[in-house]
């Protein structure tokens, strides 16, 4: 009889976990990079959200195919998420490659927040408007002006240092969307849709809630 009393209390108290956990919209956002990206988005403060944050290594298609894989598996739980984004960049991916990344993502209600050429295009629009594409070392070199000291991928505290400037980044970001017509989105050369992740984590951000 004991046992199963507190077997029965066990039960009571997971459902109370989970209804809590529910409680709160469910965010999942799956980066390419391992570090950069995923070091960036876990400095949101969150108070009316759960955001899970994962750096996987896989990129375009591949990150697109490994987020509806992570979404099945909470919708299996029973612990749907809300909003599934995928953070990836064109590097030098082909074109096709990376229309059909962020076709895919959108076709299974995902977000794309893709940068063309490289996540760091979000960074440098919080020092500069940038209208002409440039290489991936430039960007470091860029950013190293602008911050005086080195940039590295590495840095995890990106976040903070660039807090003060986020209003005018999000700013540029749009404007820079806006000059584009009809061009897909791996000829938009710079662009970049960062900024509305940031946007949304933004509408949720007070303190921390993040999982690792």
């Amino acid at each position: 009889m004991g046992t199963d009393n507190l077997f029965h209390k066990r039960k009571r108290a997971l459902k109370r976990k989970q209804a809590k956990r529910l409680a709160k919209k469910r965010i999942l956002i799956v980066c390419e990079g391992e570090k950069t990206e995923p070091d960036y988005f876990k400095s949101f403060c969150i108070t009316s959200a759960e955001v899970k944050v994962i750096g996987d290594g896989l990129n375009t298609k591949r990150l697109v195919k490994y987020a509806k894989q992570e979404k099945d598996k909470a919708v299996r739980e029973k612990l749907p998420y809300a909003q599934v984004w995928c953070v990836f960049d064109k590097d030098d991916f082909p074109k096709g490659q990376f229309n059909t990344a962020i076709q895919m993502a959108e076709s299974y209600g995902f977000y794309a927040a893709y940068s063309n050429e490289a996540f760091e295009l979000w960074y440098l629009l919080h020092f500069e408007y940038l209208t002409a594409g440039i290489k991936r070392s430039q960007y470091c070199t860029k950013l190293t002006k602008h911050l005086k000291k080195k940039y590295r991928k590495s840095d995890s505290d990106m976040y903070e240092k660039l807090l003060n400037r986020q209003k005018k980044a999000i700013h540029r970001a749009k404007k820079l969307f806006r000059t584009y017509k009809d061009d897909t989105p791996a000829d938009m050369n710079p662009s970049t849709t960062v900024h509305l992740l940031v946007e949304e984590l933004n509408n949720l951000s007070k303190g921390s809630s993040f999982n690792i």
